[in-house]
């Protein structure tokens, strides 16, 4: 989930001049294990006995005796169904989630991956790694079953249920108990952003909006396991004449997930991300536009039930001395455009979240009261969409909910567009800086 950069904090970025390219930048396991009902097969046909006496004249029958035979027990799934269903607690049984691509340091920092100091904190960690490894896993295999059934025709708001139903079925908490979602599901509303609309929209309930073929479309994905949130993204486009635009978009993700660890400082990082994106250009019928950064875009660390943390990741050269430190964890995200590479809020809200240093204020309207009680318990501080609020039964709520966003209780993140006509791309990894190693914990074969 994309961090928009502070205004002032632009003033620090050096962004490169004319050429014919730029760059962009913005910016549990406590899952209970559900348990599948045993649902076998009637009881069998009666089976006679091998020898029965014949009854006496005028006495009653007697009752064949009837063996029943045991239950089949059901066999533990060992693949996922489509759409995915399948408990990832079943799939992987004691906890053993995958891992994600891990990464030796380099130069200074290699001696960590043999340092038994390091080996011993990295055991420490085994919670963390299980509840990340746990939330990944979830991402990849909802994503790729995205990735194969997104087609033209489909509603946003479709695209967007079936990934979120998807996340909330394989972490086994469906959100509808008070406190539900706060032990797993959904990390953040998920982003469904088409051509120039870069971050931050998701449909709110009513929106029609139907995907065309012409669309390139930003598929933006959070998914927590005890707070621990993974925040990974593609872009799918259907017309081949975008390929450009979306290769220089993963390249640039991919050399700010190469460049970054442990010691790197965050302004060195975006000048590396930025002259790989700005190395590309795309022709969009008949015209060559250079791939720019959008400059007020940036990554972002991730702290526990808070998808936005302190530090914030440029996507061009800045003057950041901030260094990347051991235990962080930060979305790697890029964002590229065909227009001004400069994204601003427009349109109808549908993220928000509960600020955690939201301010003391004494509500006067009742509808505030009471909404601001249902956020704390079904949503703590992870972001929700409106929608989130209709499927727990709240309604008439939006005049209470604007209250707490001008009361400073409740952030609201409007969709950044850059300019109409423009087509705007991103990809997004997740990687944990452990103390022995990188682990891009988000990383897939897909991308």
């Amino acid at each position: 989930m994309a961090a928009k950069a502070p205004s002032d904090e632009l003033q620090k970025l050096s962004v490169s001049d004319g050429g014919a390219n730029g760059k962009a930048a913005t910016a549990a396991n406590g899952a209970k294990d559900g348990t599948v009902a045993d649902h076998s097969g009637e009881d069998s046909d009666d089976d006679a006995d091998d020898q029965t006496a014949e009854p006496a004249p005028g006495a009653a029958k007697k009752k064949k005796n009837k063996k029943k035979k045991p239950k089949k027990k059901k066999k533990a799934p060992t693949a996922q169904t489509d759409p995915p269903s399948v408990l990832l607690s079943q799939l992987f049984p004691n906890n053993t989630y995958p891992k994600g691509e891990e990464v030796e340091y380099k130069d200074e920092n290699r001696y960590r991956t043999t340092s038994e100091e390091k080996r011993h904190l990295d055991n420490l960690n085994s919670d963390f790694l299980t509840d990340y490894r746990h939330a990944a896993e979830t991402h990849r295999q909802v994503r790729q079953w995205a990735q194969k059934n997104i087609k033209p025709g489909q509603t946003l708001t479709e695209i967007a249920e079936g990934i979120e139903d998807s996340i909330r079925r394989l972490v086994g908490h469906d959100g509808l108990a008070e406190g539900d979602a706060k032990i797993a599901g959904v990390g953040f509303p998920t982003g469904v952003n088409l051509d120039h609309i870069a971050a931050h929209f998701t449909p709110n309930a009513g929106n029609k909006t139907v995907l065309q073929q012409s669309n390139v479309m930003k598929v933006d994905i959070g998914v927590h396991v005890n707070g621990r949130i993974v925040d990974s993204a593609f872009t799918i486009a259907f017309d081949p004449m975008y390929d450009n635009l979306l290769a220089a978009v993963k390249d640039a993700t991919n050399t700010g997930v190469k460049e970054a660890g442990i010691d790197v400082r965050l302004g060195e990082l975006g000048g590396y991300i930025q002259e790989v994106m700005e190395s590309y250009e795309c022709e969009i019928n008949g015209t060559t536009y250079p791939i720019k950064s959008i400059r007020n875009l940036t990554g972002h660390t991730i702290l526990p039930y808070s998808i936005h943390g302190t530090k914030s990741v440029p996507i061009v050269k800045s003057a950041d001395n901030t260094k990347m430190e051991e235990g962080d964890v930060f979305a790697i995200e890029t964002f590229g455009s065909t227009g001004n590479g400069y994204v601003h809020d427009e349109g109808e809200v549908s993220h928000y979240a509960l600020r955690s240093d939201a301010p003391k204020v004494d509500l006067r309207l009742s509808s505030a009261k009471s909404l601001l009680n249902v956020i704390k318990k079904n949503f703590g501080t992870i972001p929700f969409a409106r929608r989130y609020l209709d499927r727990l039964g709240q309604e008439k709520y939006l005049l209470g909910l604007n209250n707490l966003v001008q009361s400073g209780i409740v952030e609201d993140y409007p969709p950044l567009l850059d300019k109409k006509g423009s087509y705007t791309a991103q990809f997004e990894h997740t990687i944990l800086l452990r103390p022995t190693v990188k682990e891009v914990i988000s990383r897939g074969d897909d991308y």
